[in-house]
């Protein structure tokens, strides 16, 4: 090993001489580059190596991609299933280079490779894998629509589509067109557009005329593309082939499941069908695992809110419970809390339905019902692992809430989600399933309720000088002009990158019950959570979902039609 790496190793990597020069010998000896070794062996995290290495090479490093544009020569020339299997994206071109971003640093053919592609001399930069996937789903999703050459490939090959049953292999990868039959390219193809479009869901809903395809994008749902009804019966078909379901049974409905793959990543498909008079329809939700873990400063907290979170996060024992309807972000919340813990001092358990993420340091549980391992049996046997923090996906019995709050008095820290409209509606919601009010009253800490609402697109916000509606719009709201930098509201026109829909991504709203001692005396009086609400808004401990909404409505992060689509009225 070169001495001024082993010295780097040793200094900056915190790994002993010895280390250093095993992991040396074993990458020599397996054939595997250094760089994955140190990782894969837990000797450095991805970015510590990163980092460990830009300084060794001399590249860059980049902890963030987020705000950078993909140089539009790099799209057009480098093919989709190039960049993700090899981890390469273009961030900046200039001089008649281009710069681009990598992960794996000792990986110079595919670089030898994309020079000869984009017929032009390549820098190279240091990111995380997690930032490159991400930029590379941005990028290629404004490309020519891969669907339609679906489309078209399956209407020239209309002799040959029959009921496809050919059994689907465990993480099939989505980019292996080459081989697959028009009508397998053409479903792949719908979940590959769904993923690079940062789809949440796909139906495929039946009409008497057509099929039509939607994606569900941001919380919207948008209609796509619309297969010939002549296909129905084959598409739908080979979906459940997918979903390991029975293509005989067309009367009742069914639940599957798929694990698919696009490059390295991984992405988990959840399929329901039901009947309809126009035949079968299916709506499949995505899941890709690859997808990073959000931190806490990334959420859409504002620095009162998260202080408040932080701080009981970091409490020994009790109960936090997040709350709202489905598809609200509840979890990615909790994740983004625990995902700041110090998983080396403290044993984090969860149990989830389904695990949506993997998070570093934590055991993370799946819930199987058909086994007997329900949110309350896995919740049991937490307690004899030594745990410090647990996470329950769910409480949804009161079995469930009882071993829950039982477990925070005794010296646990449980963090879990409700299905309730408001913070104050998640105590009064504990004694409605039949816990004691006593037991609610000592150990829950805290209550969090939150909404998504889409954030205006960076490309095309733009500051507008409202009309007298909306001015009245903003009044009626308890908003003023005044409020405004130069007495405009921010708006998204529309353009390419947002679809037109003026919204790029979401960001949450949040409303925050801190259980304090006046709260808990209303508990014990089984006080409704109207009157917990009001009282708390009173003494300026609560901050509705409304309110939070409309100061990013004033800081130009989201626009008044989407806090007024997401939030109740403060009565």
């Amino acid at each position: 090993m070169d001495r001024a790496l082993e010295q780097l190793l040793t200094t900056d990597g915190g790994l002993s001489a010895d280390d250093a020069r095993d992991c040396a010998a074993l990458a020599q000896d397996s054939g595997q580059d250094l760089d994955r070794l140190l990782v894969s062996k837990g000797y450095l995290t991805e970015a510590a190596m990163l980092k460990l290495f830009s300084r060794y090479l001399g590249y860059p490093f980049r902890q963030d991609l987020r705000d950078v544009e993909v140089p539009k020569a790099f799209v057009d020339r480098v093919p989709v299933h190039f960049a993700r299997t090899f981890n390469l994206v273009g961030v900046e071109e200039a001089d008649g280079s281009l710069l681009v971003a990598t992960c794996a640093p000792y990986e110079l053919h595919p670089i030898d490779d994309l020079a000869t592609m984009l017929g032009k001399e390549v820098d190279v930069v240091l990111a995380p894998k997690a930032e490159i996937t991400s930029l590379i789903n941005r990028a290629y999703k404004t490309k020519a629509d891969v669907v339609d050459q679906a489309l078209s490939d399956l209407e020239d090959n209309d002799n040959l589509i029959t009921l496809d049953g050919t059994e689907i292999e465990e993480g099939e990868n989505l980019l292996d067109t080459g081989s697959k039959a028009p009508l397998v390219k053409l479903v792949n193809m719908v979940l590959f557009q769904a993923l690079k479009m940062r789809a949440s869901d796909v139906h495929v809903q039946p009409y008497a005329d057509r099929l039509q395809v939607r994606y569900r994008i941001d919380g919207i749902l948008y209609d796509m593309e619309s297969p010939p009804k002549k296909y129905q019966d084959a598409i739908t078909s080979r979906i459940k082939v997918m979903g390991k379901m029975d293509i005989a049974e067309r009367r009742m409905p069914q639940d599957g499941r798929a694990t698919l793959r696009i490059g390295e990543s991984d992405v988990d498909v959840r399929i329901s069908s039901v009947p309809t008079t126009y035949g079968e329809r299916i709506v499949m939700r995505l899941l890709d695992k690859s997808a990073r873990v959000y931190k806490l400063s990334e959420i859409g907290l504002d620095r009162h809110n998260e202080d408040i979170l932080r701080r009981y996060v970091n409490y020994t024992h009790g109960v936090i419970f997040v709350t709202g309807p489905t598809g609200s972000g509840k979890t990615t919340t909790l994740y983004a809390a625990l995902s700041e813990l110090d998983t080396l001092e403290k044993n984090v358990l969860t149990i989830e339905d389904p695990v949506e993420y993997n998070l570093v340091g934590v055991s993370q549980v799946q819930v199987n019902v058909k086994k007997g391992l329900t949110f309350a049996a896995g919740l049991r046997s937490f307690l004899r692992q030594d745990p410090d923090i647990m996470m329950i996906g769910e409480v949804r019995d009161g079995e469930t809430a009882d071993i829950a709050i039982r477990a925070a008095l005794t010296g646990h820290l449980v963090l879990s989600t409700l299905h309730t409209n408001d913070a104050s509606s998640a105590v009064t919601r504990m004694l409605d399933i039949g816990v004691e009010p006593y037991l609610v009253a000592s150990s829950v800490l805290l209550c969090v309720a939150q909404r998504l609402v889409r954030v205006i697109c960076p490309k095309c916000k733009t500051a507008v000088e409202p009309d007298l509606e909306g001015r009245k719009r903003l009044e009626s709201v308890g908003l003023s002009l005044d409020e405004f930098p130069d007495r405009r509201v921010m708006l998204g026109k529309g353009c390419d990158y947002c679809f037109n829909s003026g919204y790029v991504d979401r960001t949450a709203l949040y409303e925050m019950l801190p259980v304090d001692e006046q709260v808990r005396v209303r508990v014990m009086e089984r006080s409704g959570a109207s009157t917990i609400k009001h009282e708390a808004i009173e003494r300026g401990t609560l901050r509705t979902l409304r309110q939070d909404g409309l100061n990013k409505v004033r800081a130009g992060v989201t626009t008044l039609d989407e806090v007024l689509r997401v939030t109740q009225k403060d009565e």
